[in-house]
């Protein structure tokens, strides 16, 4: 476990250091939601009736800006192969990238989704369901697009190739991160929709570090 946290020590100081990676991310997140009221209108029953999707929809196409440098940079200068030579299975790098990736971009857009989604007149029932959802589902998209940078790594284009290959996996999490904020507006129960993302996150965990680390051995060879 100490070589799994400095891997993801590393990650953050290296994002530290770069500064322009997580802030492009953070920047894409809050600039699209903003622009959603010039595009729909200012009516507050409107926005408020969308805000959910519009989050989630945005947190989604936010984390997979981000994807195509989770493992480039590693192949490129050599870093990637000294992971495959260390005792640490390399299932065990996956999952240290894939948290550092949450921390420098799901758990971030989670901090500003209740900013974000006051904006857009969502109500007050319904900001604390949509945090939970962020918080449970976000991750969930951190380890399957850790599958899809793999898959796709050194191919040319290749964020645009991840963008095919990930999106239609992120579906299910995205339908019930907006369903536990309708439940909540409907006056419904919320948590058998928590439930479910927390269900569809144990499934992300090993999907997510054995086929990226199978799509890393892969470009490796």
């Amino acid at each position: 476990m100490s070589g799994f946290g400095a891997i993801v020590g590393r990650e953050l100081r290296l994002a530290t250091r770069r500064g322009g990676e997580a802030a492009l991310t953070l920047g894409f997140f809050v600039i699209a939601i903003a622009l959603f009221p010039f595009g729909v209108g200012p009516e507050p029953a409107l926005l408020g009736r969308i805000a959910a999707g519009v989050v989630w929809v945005t947190a989604l196409l936010a984390a997979t800006v981000s994807f195509d440098r989770l493992f480039r940079a590693d192949l490129e200068d050599g870093t990637l192969e000294l992971y495959a030579l260390l005792p640490l299975p390399l299932e065990l790098v996956v999952l240290a990238k894939a948290l550092a990736h949450w921390l420098l971009t799901g758990l971030a857009v989670t901090v500003l989704a209740p900013l974000m989604a006051a904006m857009l007149y969502l109500p007050e029932a319904a900001t604390l369901p949509l945090v939970a959802g962020l918080l449970i589902g976000t991750p969930a998209l951190s380890l399957l697009g850790a599958v899809g940078a793999a898959l796709v790594l050194g191919a040319r284009r290749g964020g645009a190739l991840i963008g095919l290959l990930v999106l239609p996996l992120f579906i299910p999490v995205l339908v019930f991160g907006i369903s536990a904020v309708e439940a909540a507006l409907g006056g419904l129960p919320v948590l058998p929709h928590l439930l479910i993302l927390g269900a569809l996150l144990l499934v992300a965990l090993p999907v997510g570090a054995f086929g990226a680390a199978a799509g890393l051995r892969l470009a490796l060879e």
